[in-house]
């Protein structure tokens, strides 16, 4: 089943995300944290929405900077609120002073819950353009923190020698969560599908037959920009979210 990301509706109230979802039948929900965005850090807030539209929210994800181990514990904590089962957390940003929280401390959580705790690939930045703006970050490395891992897709750069299918190949066994989009050159976060007739780097069909044969049973989530769902057009988003999970269902669920 599809799960949303709140990302991609991150311009909506939680209430009207968690409606977007039950209009266009979206079975679950992924709640992607911000500093900023105060709903989404209060868990009883969340677990009524949840309950009221019956759509459950199996998957959170941490702010990308700005972490320590108070915060991870407040993100199991709404993880454990709201019955969620994956927690994916980026690498340390290289302006983050504090990077305890990551590695020995994630290990800890997982060890004390029955969540996974997953760290994603991030987009290959660097400062001064050799000092990546993250540590530990490649698939690798990311890999062997907790060994649990999210895929996200929008972050591969098919540009470089690393493309989706390499990055499934490193990462396979340790996946729990894919953050779906496309590409179209250097255009990335759109719908998947959507760059037909363009160049499109993304091998996204053979993608999902890969998965398929290989028996993948983590969760898939729709992490597109809010632009692609033509936010402030109600009649648009909705469309625009049935686009998104008819093509799922055609290119992935068909396979299984």
């Amino acid at each position: 089943m599809l799960l949303l990301s709140t990302s991609s509706l991150s311009w909506y109230s939680l209430h009207r995300v968690f409606s977007f979802a039950k209009k266009a039948k979206y079975d679950w929900i992924e709640i992607s944290l911000s500093k900023l965005e105060y709903d989404l850090w209060d868990e009883d807030y969340i677990k009524g929405l949840s309950d009221a539209f019956e759509v459950p929210v199996v998957a959170i994800t941490a702010p990308v900077k700005g972490m320590n181990e108070k915060a991870v514990d407040k993100i199991v904590k709404i993880a454990t609120t709201v019955n969620a089962q994956v927690i994916t957390f980026s690498p340390p940003h290289l302006m983050d002073k504090n990077t305890k929280w990551f590695s020995y401390y994630l290990q800890k959580v997982k060890k004390d819950t029955n969540l996974s705790i997953a760290i994603q690939n991030v987009e290959p930045k660097f400062m001064f353009f050799i000092i990546p703006e993250y540590k530990n970050s490649t698939l690798w490395e990311l890999k062997k923190v907790t060994w649990d891992a999210t895929l996200d897709i929008w972050a591969i750069d098919p540009a470089s020698w690393m493309d989706i299918l390499k990055a499934q190949k490193i990462l396979w066994s340790n996946i729990k969560n894919i953050f779906l989009s496309d590409r179209r050159g250097t255009q990335m976060g759109l719908l998947p599908g959507s760059a037909g007739g363009w160049i499109s780097y993304l091998p996204l069909e053979s993608f999902f037959m890969k998965l398929k044969t290989l028996g993948y049973n983590g969760h898939v989530t729709l992490k597109v920009k809010q632009s692609e769902l033509w936010a402030g057009n109600e009649e648009r988003v909705l469309q625009n979210l049935e686009y998104a999970k008819n093509y799922y269902e055609k290119h992935f669920l068909e396979y299984k």
